[in-house]
């Protein structure tokens, strides 16, 4: 008598070869948006933090563990959706991320609808890299998302299938992958990737809002958009002003000696208040451009944020003040003895 041999469930997916096609194709679609999407925040968690506590997303264990638990989910859910792993333990929490996302745009788009907070961009889903207006994150969301979650229930496999043991491996990997990578970003050089700020930028594109709300930096800053101009984003507090003495030198350096180097402006969200209790403290030699958050928000990672625009368009960035002394020598025997300069 034959002695009968165990086998391990062989996995039969359901359904006929189009629609399991269609279904791994929806699975793959959201795997990879969900992973963009972790991406996108990881290499700026501090404005994934920040746009989680101004919503009240603490859940009582507050922002900073909610974003690097979400950071988790979505590179762990979109690893395996783009290897094609639709269990139900995949899809559920999937359907219910994708039901989230729905929520927050549909919420914005609400509130812009109603006039309140008008002008402002979406919820952060793709960090500072994608720009969206409450209504074009909604209606993305609801006809590019949804149709592909549907499509990922189509031809998956039955139940009692194996686990597909690597490919779990794999997204507990990159889930840990993402995790590290948003705990080391704010010390690495990745401002140009994580925000919208980047060399070969044309000034003219850094705008923010739509219709009558749209403001954008060359009207700011009149004239930006023809000959060479270093910019710096700052906010008027104190540790900016510690570095007023040195913008200064470079500032009477550029009028004495190199009357072509490039001129400084100085773009902040201060208002007028702030603006005048900054002069009286630090009397500065320039007079600072204020910009609404929305426009400046995206454009860095950590303040000051600095870069140069020639005729139009960004040509290098820096973290920090830019290397004055490269337009004006000068400045090197002026800050001898001083305190070290910005960052």
């Amino acid at each position: 008598m034959a002695e009968a041999v165990a086998t391990r469930p062989v996995e039969r997916p359901t359904g006929l070869r189009p629609f399991r096609l269609l279904g791994t194709a929806g699975g793959v679609f959201l795997g990879a948006v969900f992973l963009f999407a972790a991406w996108a925040k990881a290499i700026d968690p501090s404005a994934f933090v920040t746009d989680i506590a101004t919503r009240g997303l603490t859940f009582g264990i507050g922002a900073g563990a909610v974003a690097f638990l979400a950071l988790a989910l979505e590179a762990g859910l979109g690893t395996l959706l783009l290897l094609g792993v639709r269990r139900l333990w995949v899809l559920v929490p999937t359907a219910l991320l994708v039901v989230f996302f729905l929520g927050l745009t549909g919420q914005d788009y609400y509130r812009a609808l109603a006039g309140i907070e008008a002008g402002s961009t979406a919820c952060g889903c793709f960090g500072n890299l994608v720009q969206r207006t409450p209504a074009e994150a909604f209606w993305q969301d609801l006809l590019l998302l949804v149709p592909a979650l549907v499509l990922a229930f189509v031809g998956r496999p039955r139940r009692g299938a194996s686990v597909p043991v690597a490919r779990t491996i794999a997204g507990a990997a990159a889930t840990a992958g993402v995790v590290l990578l948003a705990w080391k970003a704010p010390d690495l050089p990745l401002d140009d990737l994580a925000t919208r700020l980047s060399p070969g930028v044309e000034v003219t594109s850094l705008c923010a809002g739509e219709g009558a709300a749209r403001v954008c930096l060359d009207t700011l800053v009149p004239g930006i958009e023809e000959g060479d101009h270093l910019v710096v984003l700052a906010p008027l507090d104190d540790d900016f002003g510690g570095r007023v003495e040195r913008i200064n030198r470079y500032l009477d350096a550029r009028a004495l000696d190199v009357p072509d180097a490039p001129s400084l402006e100085v773009v902040t969200t201060a208002g007028p208040e702030e603006q005048q209790a900054f002069y009286w403290q630090w009397g500065p030699g320039f007079e600072p451009h204020q910009a609404p958050d929305m426009l400046v928000r995206p454009l860095y990672r950590r303040l000051p944020r600095s870069f140069l625009v020639r005729d139009g368009d960004v040509v290098e960035t820096w973290d920090g003040l830019p290397p004055f002394e490269r337009w004006a020598p000068s400045m090197n025997d002026q800050i001898a003895g001083s305190a070290a300069p910005g960052r």
